[in-house]
């Protein structure tokens, strides 16, 4: 008989852990992989800044739309799976250039003539930085994924449970905030973790912004110092580091939940 998954011994994670230690190993001794690192430390924190807080607003975004997709009225239904279609087909990379070059300035202009009504001085395009245009559109991107995620997870919940809830006579915020909520999100975390190792990755995607995270850093790097072996290994292994990372804490808290779950 096949052992559960949970059960296998995690040889690819030994077999991963070393090439990373040889990597690391020669990040500390060679001097070119630790320039390379050095310079790339604005980098981790700018990647780690866009994907925190896209995420958290994609995810807000994406359960708004989740629950107006299940909502009794139709038109809102429909609005949220308009929106929910559209974005999904639209690649990220396009959405990031659209939402750069045609959305904000759009938007800047129309932040102007508001402004110009009140005689308040005009907002120039360059204020709105490429930083947060590239951090809107991750959030529109990912906001759609994220939806269909909160809405499969929402709808797994026994119609029962609302009912006794209602039968009891909690609110309908109530029985979402405590009935169908904790029962969704053990359903909705492993998908909504991956949707997050996933925006870890896709946000290289802002360094066609001129953003300066990781990729961007080590692009830059690469042409001035022409190592690019050396340079593009460091980015790739401070990525690898993160997702490895991350994907393995959520592993363990999905195992913690399914103990609780059991108990």
């Amino acid at each position: 008989m096949t052992p559960a998954p949970d059960k296998d011994f995690p040889w690819w994670l030994v077999v991963l852990a070393g090439i990373g230690a040889w990597l690391f190993w020669n990040v500390l001794s060679n001097p070119v992989y630790a320039d390379v690192l050095a310079k790339l430390a604005l980098g981790i924190r700018i990647t780690l800044f866009v994907t925190v807080v896209a995420f958290s607003l994609a995810s807000a975004l994406g359960l708004l739309l989740a629950v107006m997709s299940l909502s009794r009225r139709l038109v809102v239904r429909q609005a949220a799976r308009f929106y929910i279609e559209v974005i999904r087909g639209i690649p990220i990379i396009v959405l990031l250039l659209y939402v750069a070059f045609v959305f904000a300035p759009l938007a800047v202009a129309g932040v102007n003539a508001v402004l110009g009504w009140i005689g308040a001085e005009p907002v120039r395009p360059r204020d709105f930085s490429l930083l947060w245009r590239a951090i809107i559109a991750l959030t529109i991107a990912y906001s759609a994924f994220i939806a269909e995620v909160f809405r499969a997870g929402l709808q797994s919940v026994d119609k029962g449970q609302t009912e006794a809830a209602q039968s009891l006579g909690l609110s309908r915020w109530q029985t979402f905030r405590h009935v169908v909520f904790p029962q969704a999100f053990r359903v909705i975390l492993p998908p909504l973790g991956n949707d997050f190792v996933a925006m870890v990755k896709d946000s290289s995607l802002v360094s066609v912004l001129g953003v300066t995270d990781i990729t961007q850093l080590g692009k830059v790097i690469a042409a001035g110092n022409f190592r690019y072996f050396e340079t593009y290994n460091v980015v790739a292994l401070l990525y690898l580091s993160m997702t490895v990372t991350l994907s393995l804490l959520l592993r363990r808290l999905e195992q913690r939940l399914r103990r609780q779950e059991a108990r």
